[in-house]
């Protein structure tokens, strides 16, 4: 695995590893496989771990924890770990979520990430949602702070506009862009990513595989059980999926061309799209992390790029991404 520098001083592997699936959303988790999961980026030289206070409320910081504690120190200092805070989510179990992004929620959210994570400073910190109610400069302030503590080393937001991010990154340098990019997500493309270029920010696309349907393996509703947040969003109705198979029809042919999988396609893609990006694909077997990272080997030729490219000109993705809850604070 090749690295790339998401800033000029945060390096990290090509393909990084979202471990958000470990502890919910996608159905039942097992601690004991995500663990043998976890330990398998070793092998891979999968470097950046991506987490947040909101999976699993805490599980999954906890998990990635345990993880680390378990390594020896050489083979811990490999690993660039990536969190963040700003959505409060209700004590119960439903969906139910407020965004916070006030200086004292933050600190507090960064304090209690280091207990969970067991480490001292936090590689890369995000804020997961940005809040309308607080202005992004005073946030940026507390986040500044932070580095200053010593207990963050980068800044980095989730699905903001390009004017938010201007106006953070005039406050404290910005390290990273986290937001839903791929084959079938393209939002960003007509002025969040330019702006991210410009700036020199680095960008993280997070579900990179269209949540499993660029891999082509999920082709029916009843595929899903239940518990698995894909059984009722609107891009996974059967109409849906039906429908938005043409984008699979398209890059199989590619997939034979260079004897790779649909999602390596989708992987090759994105890489190619910018040098300071990184996806980071998650997964919960192991075969899928060895295939992702392997893409990273995969250079797509210019005019199979170019076709990529423009393939959302002539087919039109349906459903949207997230429920109307789960839109809120998107690109704010």
């Amino acid at each position: 695995m090749y690295t790339r520098n998401l800033s000029q001083n945060f390096t990290v592997s090509a393909v990084g590893y979202g471990a958000m699936g470990l502890s919910e959303f996608y159905g039942q988790t097992d601690d004991k496989a995500s663990l043998q999961l976890l330990y398998n980026l070793i092998d891979l030289n999968i470097t950046l771990i991506d987490t947040a206070n909101l999976y699993g409320r805490g599980h999954n910081e906890r998990l990635i924890g345990h993880f680390l504690a378990g390594l020896d120190k050489a083979t811990r200092q490999q690993f660039k770990i990536a969190t963040k805070c700003g959505i409060d989510r209700s004590p119960d179990e439903s969906y139910a979520r407020t965004i916070n992004n006030q200086p004292n929620y933050i600190t507090r959210c960064c304090n209690e990430s280091l207990k969970r994570l067991g480490i001292e400073r936090i590689d890369l910190f995000y804020l997961h949602r940005v809040s309308q109610a607080t202005p992004v400069e005073e946030s940026m302030e507390c986040l500044s702070r932070l580095v200053k503590e010593g207990k963050i080393n980068h800044i980095g937001l989730c699905e903001v506009s390009a004017l938010t991010l201007r106006r953070a990154h005039a406050v404290h340098p910005l390290t990273a862009l986290q937001t839903e990019y791929s084959l079938w997500t393209r939002d960003i493309e007509d002025e969040i990513l330019p702006a991210v270029k410009e700036l020199g920010i680095g960008l993280v696309p997070y579900s990179p595989l269209g949540r499993g349907f660029l891999t082509g393996k999920y082709r029916k509703n009843s595929d899903f059980a239940e518990g698995d947040f894909r059984k009722n969003n609107a891009r996974f109705i059967q109409s849906s999926l039906d429908h938005n198979a043409q984008l699979l029809d398209v890059m199989q042919p590619l997939a034979e061309k260079y004897s790779c999988t649909t999602g390596q396609i989708a992987l090759a893609w994105l890489l190619a799209q910018y040098d300071k990006l990184v996806p980071i694909p998650g997964t919960r077997h192991i075969n899928y992390l060895t295939e992702n990272a392997l893409a990273a080997d995969i250079v797509l030729d210019n005019s199979d790029i170019a076709l990529l490219n423009n393939i959302h000109q002539r087919i039109e993705i349906k459903g949207e991404r997230y429920s109307e809850e789960g839109m809120k604070g998107v690109n704010a």
